[in-house]
Formats: structure tokens, C-alpha cells, sequence
């Protein structure tokens, strides 16, 4: 561990005593090597003194270094400098292993590749979509919105083309939530989507689930902190595999009544779902966002996500995409509007639907015959309740078949482990052994 620098070092160091200018600066010294891995920092105050200026100047620039990663700690044991690099990333999913060929990999809960539509003719013709290669930012191709109206929950103002799911979440937050704003969200969740509200900054209030849904006493309870938006998964639970029914969806709604919370509402499973679409739009069109991701329906290489909103949210969300990709390719929004129409992408779904609820079914069925229980339910994974999650991991591990641990999709503890089911054929009885014993208390 490197000697704490004095503050009377620091002052000599930094010009611009604003916060951002601090921030900047010290990032400097970290990225240079003066102030290396394991350096303590100056208490606040006492760098405040030697500087002339306000504490809450130097915990704000510190606050951003936190934000970056590259410092932590702070109240009476210090604040220390924990990393060089700058580039953030998200934490949950970077944490996943590389795992080699000898062992099952069951952490990602993606489709079967062999249970996706066939691109090449769906592509041939996107490759005529209109007006293609316009510099053009358009918001969605009229042929997309058409096929997407067909079965849209509700009848929006506006819709929008992004770049999957994810990036429809990503763009959105920044778009409409500054940082330091509170967010409510269903816990679990998808670990991307706690990645993404962690790298924006915000403070992320739980909203806990039972096999219903998001309860309507607990987000009523998160209310008290007046998120700006409340996000979650109203179709199918993309961790527990629940989905919510229409008298929870009401109960929801209305305790947003009251408020002007967003409600971010994320179907990124889709039609692997065998559940109706529903959607609190046609209640609150003026701040839902709905969001139809068709990764894991039409194949996750179209890139390709629906959002839907009224005409300001749409127009706020496409004003910040100017930044950078001003519009999303007009060749895989004609070609994904080119398998909407086509019939045989529903018999491939209804195929795709039928065996991907067999796997799960299977691995459940399997679990309760040896006293685990776990919940009925669709999707590409199960939640699996075991004692602890750490013996669960090395048993699991042990055994030569990698899972996630629920801490993973959680802000609060977990004593769960996620299972992908999706790619699960032939396997079942040995998975279901190995977590049987990951079950068993140390």
C-alpha cells in the first residue's frame, strides 16, 4: 500500500479547484502513475483547508471518481485510489467467467440458434428498404411500425427503431434521467439493466417480487423516494421466468396513479412468451415506454428493438441518439418487418416456444422429483432457491456445470442461482443432481 500523499502535495498538483477541474485533474495524476494502485488520499477537509474551497467541492469530485471506478471508500477509513483504467464497463456482466470446453455453461440465458428464422432471404430483401443509405435520422422504417402495430399492447403516439433491448434502456435513461435521480425496479432483474442504472448513476430503490409480480405494497413503499421512472418486466420475467396478469398490472398501476413516474416497460424475452401482451399504455400514454426487443425471437444479429411512446418522450429519446448513430439500419428494420409479415416465422416461434418450455419444464419437473423447490414458469432459465449461493457456485463448479449466482440480479442478498435452460437438451438429469447437492445446506 502506497504513503498517503499530504494535502499540501495535492495543492501543488491541482490548477482548476472547481469540482470537475479537480476530478479531471486527479484523474490525470492517477492515469500518470503519480498516484498509483493503493494510494490513500487526503481527508476531505484537510485537502478543502489547504485548498480555500468547500468540502462538498472535493466529495463531489471524488463522487466522480467512484462513479469511474477509480477510487473507493470514504467516511473514517479513507478514500483510496483502487484503479487506472478509464474505460467503465458493466460490472455484472464483466464478472462472467470464460469457461472452457470441458465444462456446461449454463450462465447465458440466449436462444437456440438452431430454433431461430433463416436471415439470408429476410436480409436480401432489406438490402432494398426504403430510402436506404440516407443520412436521413429517421425514427422507424413505415414497413417495421406497420408489422409492429399488428400486436402492439396499445395504440402509442410514436414508435422508435434502436439497437436492441438494451440500448432502447441505455438511450432512454440518458436521454431522460439525470444522474442521481431515483429509479425504481423490480428486484430480481436482468443484470444488464442493473449495469446500466449503476453506470448512469442513479439510486437504484428495489421493488420485490413475488411469483405475481412486482408488489404493488413495495413499490408504494418505493414511491416515498419519488422515482423518475419505475422499469420493469410486465410480460415475462426475464430471470424468474413469471409473468404478470392483468389484475397485478392494475394494482400497479394504480399506485403509479398518483405520481409522474415513467413506466419503462422492457418485454425483451417477446414472443418466447406464450403470455398475452398487455401494457399500462393505453392507461398512462403520456409516460409509458414500452419496449419490444425481437433479439431473442428473430435472432440477436438484427440488432434490433421497438420502442413506443408518446410523440415528446420519442422526440427527446431520438434528440440524444443524434450524438452518435442517428438512426438504426434501414436494412435489418425491412428485414425484420419482412419476417413479421412472413408465415412461417410463427411456426418457427410456435416450435421455438414449444421446446424452450419443454427444457425448463423438464429441469424443473427433474428439481421438485428430488425435493428442490422451484417455481412453475417460461423462458430460457430458471430461479433456483438453494441455502447459499457460495457453496452453490463451488459444488455447481465442481461439477463441471457453470450457472450465476442470483447476487448477480439482485441490489439486495440472494440465496438463489439463475439456470439457463434455453440450451439445455440433454442434460437434465445430470444438472438437476448437481443442484440438488448445490441445494444441500454446508
Amino acid at each position: 500500500m502506497s504513503e498517503i500523499h499530504s494535502a499540501e502535495w495535492f495543492a501543488e498538483k491541482l490548477g482548476d479547484r472547481t469540482m470537475r477541474g479537480i476530478a479531471l485533474e486527479t484523474s490525470a495524476l492517477i492515469r500518470s502513475g503519480a498516484l498509483p494502485v493503493g494510494t490513500k488520499l487526503p481527508a476531505i477537509r484537510d485537502l478543502a483547508f489547504v485548498l480555500g474551497i468547500s468540502p462538498a467541492t472535493i466529495s463531489e469530485a471524488w463522487s466522480e471518481l467512484r462513479h469511474q471506478k477509480i477510487i473507493s471508500g470514504r467516511g473514517r477509513n479513507g478514500t483510496w485510489v483502487s484503479g487506472d483504467r478509464f474505460i467503465a464497463k458493466p460490472q455484472r456482466l464483466a464478472s462472467s467467467g470464460n469457461y472452457g470446453e470441458s465444462v456446461l455453461n449454463l450462465t447465458a440465458a440466449v436462444p437456440d440458434v438452431r430454433l431461430l428464422p433463416q436471415l439470408a432471404t429476410a436480409l436480401g430483401y432489406g438490402a432494398s428498404a426504403e430510402n436506404l443509405n440516407s443520412y436521413e435520422r429517421s425514427r422507424i422504417l413505415p414497413e417495421l411500425e406497420a408489422a409492429a402495430r399488428l400486436t402492439w399492447p396499445y395504440e402509442p403516439e410514436a414508435f422508435l427503431a434502436t439497437n436492441g433491448g438494451y440500448n432502447a434502456v441505455y438511450t432512454l435513461l440518458h436521454a431522460l434521467v439525470t444522474p442521481g435521480a431515483s429509479v425504481a425496479i423490480e428486484n430480481p432483474t436482468a443484470m444488464r439493466l442493473l449495469d446500466i442504472l449503476e453506470d448512469r448513476g442513479v439510486r437504484i430503490v428495489p421493488v420485490q417480487c413475488d411469483r405475481n409480480g412486482p408488489l404493488p405494497s413495495s413499490l408504494q413503499e418505493a414511491m416515498k423516494y419519488k422515482p423518475i421512472a419505475f422499469l420493469f418486466q410486465p410480460r415475462l420475467h426475464s430471470v424468474t421466468g413469471q409473468s404478470v396478469g392483468k389484475a397485478r398490472l392494475d394494482a400497479l398501476a394504480d399506485v403509479l396513479q398518483a405520481s409522474d413516474a415513467l413506466v419503462i416497460e422492457d418485454d425483451g424475452v417477446a414472443d418466447i412468451s406464450s403470455a398475452p401482451r398487455h401494457s399500462m399504455g393505453g392507461r398512462f400514454p403520456d409516460r409509458v415506454i414500452h419496449i419490444l426487443s425481437y433479439s431473442k425471437t428473430l435472432g440477436p444479429d438484427l440488432r434490433l428493438a421497438v420502442l413506443s411512446s408518446s410523440k415528446a418522450i420519442v422526440e427527446q429519446i431520438q434528440s440524444y441518439r443524434s450524438f452518435s448513430a442517428g438512426w438504426t439500419s434501414r436494412i435489418l428494420q425491412s428485414a425484420a418487418a419482412w419476417l413479421l409479415r412472413d408465415p412461417a416465422t410463427e411456426e418457427t416461434l410456435e416450435r421455438a416456444r414449444a421446446i424452450y418450455r419443454k427444457r425448463r419444464d423438464d429441469l424443473t419437473g427433474a428439481l421438485r422429483a428430488r425435493d428442490v423447490a422451484v417455481e412453475d414458469g417460461m423462458g430460457l432459465c430458471a430461479w433456483v432457491p438453494v441455502a447459499s449461493e457460495p457453496f452453490a457456485m463451488v459444488t455447481m463448479a465442481a461439477r463441471g456445470i457453470a450457472v450465476h449466482p442470483g447476487a448477480k440480479f439482485s441490489i439486495s442478498p440472494s440465496n438463489h442461482i439463475r439456470v439457463a435452460t434455453g440450451n439445455l437438451s440433454d442434460r437434465c438429469e445430470e444438472v438437476a443432481d448437481a443442484i440438488a447437492l448445490a441445494c444441500t445446506p454446508p
